[in-house]
């Protein structure tokens, strides 16, 4: 059984809902028997009633080293809850095929030349960020050493365009992105570069 840790933002976790986190999230994570296995599930309500889809529950599952996260929303949180455990199946099957099929990791993670327009989408503001020249978001990772592959793997299953990871090879800091013309681009220091020489 894994264990779920549920939370509520602006919005009380009734039982009913709980049961309903628990069956349906808790179904989706069984199916993959992935040990050690984690799972924090956040129900929130967005205060904004011009937002028709207000209700989202976000699920973070931690599997071994790596974190898979989907957020869904709808207009009814038990909708949203059962959009999240299909959208965490999903990323664990891909999780899943990654792991044992190396060869398509190794081909997808090849590389190209960075761009300024590559450089410029990593650092574009989201939605809920704004234009000023102000910090919005400040954010602590766990630099973890990996290789390409597994740091491409991670990238893919938060659901993010670019990845920070200490290289396992070198022991140092890389950042692997997605590019927008199709493929993965990775950033590394000059340093490595020199060494390979």
């Amino acid at each position: 059984m894994v264990d779920i840790k549920i939370s509520g933002r602006k919005v009380g976790v009734s039982d009913s809902l709980r049961a309903q986190v628990e069956e349906k999230v808790g179904n989706a994570l069984k199916v993959f028997d992935i040990k050690p296995m984690t799972c924090d599930v956040v129900l929130r309500v967005d205060k904004n009633p011009s937002n028709p889809e207000r209700k989202t529950c976000e699920v973070t599952v931690f599997v071994r080293d790596n974190v898979v996260r989907v957020v869904a929303s709808s207009d009814d949180m038990y909708a949203a809850i059962d959009e999240a455990a299909d959208k965490v199946t999903r990323q664990l099957r891909k999780y899943k095929t990654r792991v044992i099929d190396r060869r398509q990791r190794v081909a997808a993670a090849k590389t190209g030349t960075v761009t300024q327009e590559d450089l410029a989408a990593l650092i574009e503001p989201t939605e809920d960020e704004t234009e000023d020249d102000q910090l919005v978001r400040e954010k602590y990772v766990d630099l973890l050493p990996m290789t390409e592959e597994e740091a491409l793997v991670q990238t893919d299953l938060i659901g993010h365009d670019f990845y920070v990871f200490t290289n396992a090879t070198t022991g140092l800091i890389n950042v692997i992105y997605h590019r927008k013309n199709g493929g993965y681009g990775i950033i590394k220091p000059k340093i490595e570069e020199e060494n390979e020489q």
